[in-house]
């Protein structure tokens, strides 16, 4: 097995149970993968075997495009108007490139298309990589959030004056809110005090080839709490993922 890299600080080191939950498999199979070199690990002082982050995700972008779809749910759209009794939190402001923004997202043609088995692989593995109830996969466009994939929630898509996600487009690091009725910005928000009655999200930024973030991959919790450096480590590297994804789609004109 090969030594691990000389600087570990930028990625981190895992156990063989970390690994295995990360790539949603048993830890007997993470082992069989390890003993097989189909995952690059090495033995501790200890005798335990370790692994680099970097080793799983490369497994996991491999895995990702090769396995075989899984079943797709029926898809039933839901449009802002079915939304408009909500009332409006403080809406995030926008990007200052908003206009090219949109524009990129429009040419992915992604708003309104069905769910996707590549896509869904993500969201549920965010939240077996967070052990977080809920997960989406949003595109944020000009008065809505589409959710490209959801789990733990029943809507398609949400007013974007009340979405999380729109903050979190507006930086290029992860946006994590720790306690959303310690958090003026969302306290009074119909989805903090009513179902699903979120009171912790953490998201990451999907960025387009040329920079622009177009939507989040995120998950949320019915209970206050953070995501551990790893967690949110894991919770980027899926995004990546994502936002490849995303990248290799013909643009539409």
């Amino acid at each position: 097995m090969s030594a691990p890299p000389a600087d570990p600080s930028d990625d981190p080191i895992l156990t063989t149970r970390e690994a295995a939950r990360l790539l949603g498999i048993a830890v007997s199979t993470a082992q069989q993968w390890i003993e097989n070199g189909l995952l690059p690990a090495w033995k501790t002082p200890g005798g335990h075997r370790r692994v680099r982050l970097s080793a799983v995700s490369a497994l996991l972008r491999e895995r990702t495009s090769q396995m075989p779809p899984a079943p797709v749910r029926a898809h039933v759209p839901v449009h802002a108007g079915d939304c408009a009794a909500l009332p409006a939190a403080t809406p995030a402001p926008h990007p200052v490139d908003e206009a090219a923004r949109l524009a990129a997202l429009d040419a992915t043609a992604l708003l309104d298309s069905a769910p996707e088995a590549v896509f869904d692989r993500l969201t549920w593995l965010a939240t077996q990589v967070t052990d977080s109830p809920m997960a989406l996969l949003t595109l944020v466009h000009d008065e809505r959030q589409f959710f490209k994939s959801r789990v733990g929630v029943t809507m398609a898509e949400t007013p974007r004056d009340v979405s999380f996600c729109t903050h979190a487009i507006l930086r290029d690091e992860p946006f994590m809110v720790a306690d959303t009725l310690l958090d003026g910005r969302f306290r009074d928000n119909p989805y903090v005090t009513g179902a699903p009655h979120i009171r912790f999200y953490a998201g990451v930024p999907l960025v387009d080839a040329d920079g622009f973030r177009l939507g989040t991959l995120c998950v949320m919790d019915r209970e206050p709490r953070r995501l551990r450096e790893r967690e949110l480590r894991a919770l980027g590297e899926l995004a990546d993922i994502a936002a490849e994804e995303i990248r290799r789609r013909p643009v539409v004109s």
